[in-house]
């Protein structure tokens, strides 16, 4: 068995930190279906303006909101306007894991998705390197 990435949003903007709740990151409802994450599920946050890398679980957010909030003890590791990196794993068996295709979200500094790639996108290129 092997942890592969499952997927990705790629340079989203804090909207807001909130200390004073219990934890986790509360994510816009659309890119959390686009990245295909569940309430609750375990992601790993990297802050790319000061290196901070740290794993705590989603919270669904408002839909079409935007919102990326870091709540609890990881609202002290980012700043509102920080870009982070959001990423989610499964596990898969040995003979998948070199087809287990992630699903990209880019958004761009309003945390809106201007674009997403998966399989259909990496298959051509997975293959060439296979």
């Amino acid at each position: 068995m092997r942890t592969m990435l499952k997927s990705k949003i790629h340079r989203a903007r804090v909207t807001r930190c909130n200390v004073d709740y219990e934890g986790s990151i509360t994510i816009d409802s659309d890119l959390m279906e686009a990245a295909n994450l569940l309430p609750y599920e375990k992601v790993d946050v990297l802050n790319i303006n000061n290196g901070a890398r740290f794993g705590t679980y989603v919270i669904k957010g408002e839909r079409g909101s935007g919102e990326i909030c870091l709540n609890g003890a990881a609202a002290r590791l980012v700043a509102k306007g920080d870009m982070v990196i959001i990423l989610s794993y499964h596990i898969v068996p040995d003979n998948e894991a070199a087809t287990a295709i992630p699903k990209l979200v880019y958004v761009d500094s309003t945390n809106r998705i201007v674009d997403v790639k998966g399989k259909e996108y990496w298959t051509k290129d997975l293959v060439s390197m296979l």
